[in-house]
């Protein structure tokens, strides 16, 4: 396709959410009315559980057996032979219609959370779907912005970083590990300045001196050292994090760097 016969990018474009939905023709949901039926509920259901009423287990209507009662559980070996079947099923539905299967696996996994395309190709390969198929269906995924793996680069960095406090060594650990290209995980990296990531440290050294109280500087010096370091922080900028916020509540400062 040229780029005079391209058509203007989608509204849902950087929404994978909202673009999983309109691959599959659907249009957002609205709010269900009180006392109305929730949609694939059972008929006459209103999504609320009376009070004092208790839940039908899906186990309930299962054919009982046994002294007292009691269901039978099933044996290891049918356990083992339940689990053959699926997996002798999932196989043959593969064979079948590989690029429908492949396509339902990509759909599901990507609604509500983005995915790399590394993971998504692990999932493929997991599903028993050929390399051809799936190689071109990642690409128009991929082609249509259902797969972005510098917009997922980014929200992850944000989200690990504030959420957890992750330092840029953490988080570039992380994205490797899900296939992020160097590239691309380098620039999103860049959304985390030295101010950023003191500031993070030291929250991290806060909230944890919060249970520290009453310990040696020096035990708490190399615990919350310790603490940085797991979240990938550089030992020159936890020491001098550590010793900041030591001084700040106990009036230490003659702390030497602890051995990390």
């Amino acid at each position: 396709m040229t780029s005079e016969e391209r058509r203007p990018a989608p509204d849902w474009v950087g929404d994978v959410g909202l673009g999983v939905k309109a691959w599959v023709g659907e249009t957002p949901s609205t709010p269900t009315a009180p006392g109305s039926r929730q949609p694939g509920g059972p008929a006459g259901s209103t999504g609320d559980e009376e009070p004092g009423r208790p839940r039908r287990s899906a186990r309930s209507g299962r054919q009982k057996g046994g002294a007292g009662g009691r269901a039978r559980h099933r044996t290891w070996e049918e356990r083992e032979a339940a689990k053959l079947a699926r997996a002798e099923a999932a196989a043959a539905e593969v064979e079948a219609d590989p690029e429908a299967v492949a396509r339902r696996v990509l759909l599901d996994t990507l609604t509500g959370q983005a995915r790399t395309r590394q993971e998504l190709a692990d999932k493929l390969a997991k599903r028993g779907v050929p390399d051809e198929i799936a190689a071109g269906l990642l690409d128009r995924f991929t082609e249509v912005g259902l797969i972005d793996d510098a917009a997922f680069a980014r929200q992850w960095v944000e989200s690990r970083h504030r959420s957890r406090g992750l330092a840029p060594r953490a988080l570039r650990q992380e994205l490797r590990r899900k296939g992020v290209a160097d590239e691309a995980a380098a620039e999103a990296l860049e959304q985390i300045d030295d101010d950023d990531q003191r500031a993070a440290a030291r929250a991290l050294v806060d909230k944890k001196l919060r249970s520290m109280r009453g310990l040696e500087p020096q035990v708490a010096t190399r615990r919350l050292a310790g603490l940085l370091a797991r979240k990938g922080y550089s030992s020159g900028l936890a020491f001098a994090v550590v010793r900041e916020a030591l001084a700040d509540v106990e009036g230490v400062d003659d702390l030497e760097p602890p051995d990390l």
